[in-house]
C-alpha cells in the first residue's frame, strides 16, 4: 500500500466524482479530533480519517503518565467526541487513508497557495481539500516526500510543509506529546488553516475526469 505518492512526477488528478472539503485531518485519535474541533470553531469543514500507513513508522517512546495526566486525557478524548458528535464533525474511523498526493505536481507546487489542492485516495474514493493535517508519520518519510518533489528542506520542516498546505500535530516527536501540547499544536494549525480564508477549491472549476490516481 502506498503512503505518499511514488511517482510525483506524473500529474496526478482527480476523477470527476471525488469528494472535496477544506482540510481532510488524517488520524483519528486525540489530536485528529483536536484539530478538527478547532476548526469546526472556524467554521471550516473537515473530514476525518484513519491513520496513514507507512513503511517506517520510526521510533516513538512513550511517556509514563501519573493518574492524573491519564485521566485528563480521557476527559478531553470524551469531550471531543462529544463535541463531534454534537458539531456533526465528519469522524470516518473505518476509512483509512491509503495514498497522499498533491494534484498536477509539479506544476501547481509554484502556484500561490490558493491554488494548491490535495488529494487523498482510501478505498471508499477520493477526498480532494485544501489542506491536510497529519497526526502520525515519522519525520524520514516526510522529508523522503519532500525530496521526491525537489521541494527545498529548510531548518524547520514544518515551516516547509505549511508552505504547500500540510500541517503536523504530534507528529515527528521522539516522546509521545502531552496534553497541553497536542492542544497547543491543534489551536496553532487551526490558526493557520483560518488564515487563509474561505476553502479554495470551491472558487476552482473541477477538472475533466482522467484516470483515477
Amino acid at each position: 500500500m502506498d503512503s505518499l505518492p511514488p511517482d510525483p512526477a506524473r500529474p496526478a488528478t482527480a476523477p470527476a466524482a471525488a469528494e472535496r472539503t477544506s482540510t481532510v485531518v488524517i488520524g483519528s485519535g486525540l489530536p485528529g479530533l483536536a484539530v478538527a474541533s478547532e476548526l469546526s470553531r472556524r467554521g471550516i469543514d473537515a473530514i476525518v480519517v484513519e491513520s496513514l500507513e507507512c513503511s517506517d513508522s520510526g521510533p516513538m517512546r512513550t511517556v509514563m503518565a501519573d493518574a492524573a495526566s491519564l485521566s485528563e486525557r480521557t476527559e478531553l478524548m470524551r469531550l471531543l467526541r462529544g463535541y463531534a458528535t454534537a458539531h456533526r464533525i465528519d469522524v470516518r474511523q473505518s476509512t483509512v487513508a491509503e495514498r497522499l498526493c498533491i494534484i498536477g505536481h509539479p506544476q501547481l507546487i509554484k502556484a500561490p497557495a490558493e491554488r494548491k489542492k490535495w488529494a487523498v485516495q482510501t478505498a471508499d474514493g477520493v477526498l480532494l481539500a485544501d489542506h491536510v493535517v497529519l497526526t502520525k508519520f515519522p519525520q524520514n518519510e516526510l522529508r523522503r516526500f519532500l525530496r521526491s518533489m525537489d521541494i527545498a528542506i529548510g531548518r524547520d520542516v514544518k515551516d516547509t510543509l505549511r508552505a504547500i498546505g500540510l500541517y503536523l500535530v504530534g507528529v515527528g516527536e521522539l516522546l509521545t506529546p502531552s496534553t497541553r501540547e497536542i492542544v497547543r499544536q491543534a489551536k496553532l494549525v487551526g490558526d493557520a488553516i483560518g488564515e487563509q480564508g474561505p476553502p479554495a477549491l470551491d472558487r476552482i472549476a473541477p477538472r475533466a475526469a482522467v484516470s483515477p490516481l
